[in-house]
């Protein structure tokens, strides 16, 4: 069985599908992991569950269909789960970046099957959806962004380049693609759990955004005048 469908409910995709959908989505995304989309095809998702070929259409229009809603909603999971994680961190941007950044390695490393279709696959999408997925994640982007532009208001942080909007992009931007990419370094066997990952990953983000940091911990900065 595959290691998605042993998920809790909460974590399965697609959002809101029914338990054979959910299924065929587990399916996908071991294939896709495994083959590429291009890779993998119709029957092989389907007899992955036991299914025949045209039980796929009964419940997604398409491959392509399948795979779109696939990379939306392992996008609006993490966006949704990054919102809650910032308004319950704390007000400072120290705890509220550390937290975001440990969310983030979750996924990636926790799911890393899912977090690499998603960031590899998503090219393949067009039109409408292809625009929707970019939309959320600039979202995901401009949250990270936000703190990290507040912290460095506050005096917290002190961003290469300046602290203006520009270098908060330019950090966000660093950040993300750094904990994105580790689904696709990580392997089944490497020798540092998630947590610890998190731990790492949330000490890297403070030293990007310019953290002052005592024994590896963020030492806030005085807020300027």
């Amino acid at each position: 069985m595959s290691a998605e469908s042993e998920l809790p409910p909460g974590d399965r995709l697609p959002i809101g599908g029914t338990a054979l959908q959910c299924r065929l989505a587990a399916a996908a995304i071991d294939l896709f992991y495994a083959n590429g989309v291009q890779g993998t095809t119709v029957r092989q998702i389907t007899g992955a569950c036991g299914l025949t070929a045209g039980a796929l259409y009964n419940h997604f229009t398409s491959k392509d269909y399948l795979l779109y809603v696939l990379v939306r909603d392992i996008h609006l999971t993490v966006d949704r789960e990054m919102e809650s994680t910032i308004a319950t961190a704390g007000p400072g941007p120290t705890e509220q970046l550390g937290a975001t950044v440990r969310l983030l390695v979750s996924h990636t490393a926790g799911h890393k099957k899912r977090s690499r279709v998603a960031n590899r696959e998503f090219t393949l999408l067009t039109g409408p959806r292809r625009q929707e997925v970019r939309a959320i994640r600039r979202r995901i982007r401009d949250r990270l962004t936000e703190i990290l532009l507040a912290g460095a208001e506050q005096g917290t942080f002190n961003l290469a380049g300046g602290n203006d909007l520009a270098a908060a992009t330019l950090a966000s931007a660093t950040i993300s693609n750094m904990c994105v990419h580790i689904s696709e370094w990580t392997l089944e066997n490497y020798p540092i759990g998630t947590p610890e990952l998190q731990d790492r990953y949330a000490v890297m983000a403070l030293r990007i955004a310019g953290a002052e940091l005592l024994n590896g911990q963020p030492e806030p900065r005085s807020p300027r005048a």
